[in-house]
């Protein structure tokens, strides 16, 4: 969080909670992002593996007023924009234009069909087709290269990156204080099999929890391995787990 003013912004969620609930409330309570910064927006693919632009990031999520959100998000442009070098002018303009469309958009969804708030979204291809006309070769250049980079965040990415084959098992790498695999965690007294056992209860439950087309595809994993992670510049210090879980053959992991 020292890097740099906005370094510290991304990992400051809680104190900015702090200080916005001082400040008065429009009385409209939604399900909020919590963490609403530039950073976490992003593309990633869809359940049916379209790439989406949108949110990616609900460590904070908790109900509250719908201007925290939109607050937060818009200080994260200013700040960053600090951190680029931006003039002061060009930072009002940027964050006035953020939030006039956020307005926009406001009064859009006012209008519509329940159903189509629903499954209002925005493709990459639809986004990039705006973006064509405006933006400079180099910056189409850097977009497509970031696309073909989304393409490939998938468990098979996690697999290769994060596990290894250790006594004919594949396993996840320690690489502490990052990663630390679940037998190095256990306090005295305490049996590897029981812990992971609970493990299994845990999924059994989750699995529980889904739609039942998701509960069946999940239901063709077995639980492998598990490793505490660091996630992020805020979760350091909350307990962040990985899940290794392998379908048909080890050329089938699944990453929860």
């Amino acid at each position: 969080m020292l890097v740099s003013p906005f370094t510290f912004y991304r990992g400051a969620a809680l104190i900015m909670a702090a200080d916005l609930a001082a400040t008065p409330r429009s009385g409209l309570t939604v399900q909020l992002c919590g963490d609403a910064h530039l950073s976490n927006f992003g593309v990633f693919a869809s359940p049916e593996r379209q790439l989406m632009f949108d949110i990616n990031d609900f460590d904070e999520t908790l109900p509250g007023p719908s201007e925290w959100d939109v607050k937060r998000l818009a200080a994260s442009f200013e700040v960053a924009g600090r951190d680029r070098g931006f003039s002061a002018g060009q930072r009002r303009e940027i964050v006035l234009a953020g939030v006039a469309e956020y307005r926009t958009r406001m009064q859009q969804a006012a209008g519509m069909r329940n159903l189509e708030v629903w499954y209002a979204h925005i493709e990459t291809t639809e986004m990039f087709a705006q973006l064509k006309s405006e933006a400079t070769g180099k910056q189409r250049a850097k977009l497509k290269a970031n696309l073909a980079k989304a393409r490939t965040r998938d468990s098979m990415q996690a697999f290769s990156k994060l596990t290894a084959e250790t006594d004919g098992e594949r396993r996840i790498i320690a690489d502490p204080p990052l990663i630390t695999p679940i037998e190095d965690l256990l306090p005295a007294g305490r049996d590897r099999s029981e812990v992971e056992e609970e493990l299994r209860g845990l999924i059994r439950t989750y699995r529980g929890t889904l739609e039942t087309d998701r509960r069946h595809l999940l239901e063709d994993f077995d639980y492998v391995h598990a490793a505490r992670k660091v996630v992020g510049v805020g979760s350091v210090g909350t307990i962040a787990w990985i899940l290794l879980l392998i379908g048909k053959d080890d050329h089938d992991p699944l990453f929860l």
